[in-house]
């Protein structure tokens, strides 16, 4: 019973509140795991790691680095963004291990972040044709790795322009520039698949 109500206590607690406590007591850095496992390893799939056992070894990696170097975690920053540049650092290492290229979407995504895209990349409607789910997988699962990363923070995590900047460490420019790039060669490899 005591567990529970410590678990709802950390539910309201804000990430900087989180951090400071697992800093003062270790122990307390299994509240961090909790709230950051779910998203992380759904992002881990989502920019390609089919294979759960290494998705979960990834999940693992990301833990201990987090743990490692909470120390030097930068208040300024949204502690989301920072453990996803941990994440997608670890995630980069990992394919160029394994020199593979990743796949982004997996089966399980709803449509809803399909249509996501194609709303926002004015796709809904191309000569009154839809697009499945399946055709805007496979275009998205081709495109380079840097449009495949900004495609997946914008409309799969739902990051904002400024965390995409701090997890790519990239300027803000270039994100909105890549995602622009991106939706429209997604655009234009659809249309040109309806020819």
């Amino acid at each position: 019973m005591a567990q529970t109500s410590i678990h709802r206590e950390q539910q309201h607690e804000s990430d900087q509140e989180l951090v400071a406590r697992a800093i003062e007591n270790k122990e307390a850095f299994a509240a961090i795991v909790r709230r950051y496992e779910g998203p992380l390893l759904r992002y881990i799939f989502r920019l390609g790691c089919k294979d759960l056992s290494a998705a979960e070894d990834l999940l693992q990696e990301i833990f201990i680095k987090t743990f490692v170097h909470l120390n030097d975690y930068d208040i300024s920053l949204q502690f989301s963004s920072w453990i996803y540049r941990i994440a997608h650092n670890e995630i980069v290492s990992y394919f160029r291990k394994e020199k593979s290229r990743p796949s982004v979407l997996v089966q399980g995504d709803s449509n809803f972040l399909f249509e996501n895209i194609t709303d926002d990349a004015g796709l809904t409607e191309l000569e009154g044709q839809r697009h499945s789910a399946f055709e805007i997988q496979a275009v998205v699962d081709r495109l380079e790795t840097k449009y495949r990363e900004v495609i997946v923070l914008k409309f799969f995590e739902e990051k904002s322009y400024e965390e995409i900047s701090d997890i790519l460490q990239i300027p803000q420019g270039t994100v909105a520039t890549l995602i622009n790039r991106a939706k429209k060669k997604i655009k234009y490899t659809l249309e040109k698949s309806k020819q």
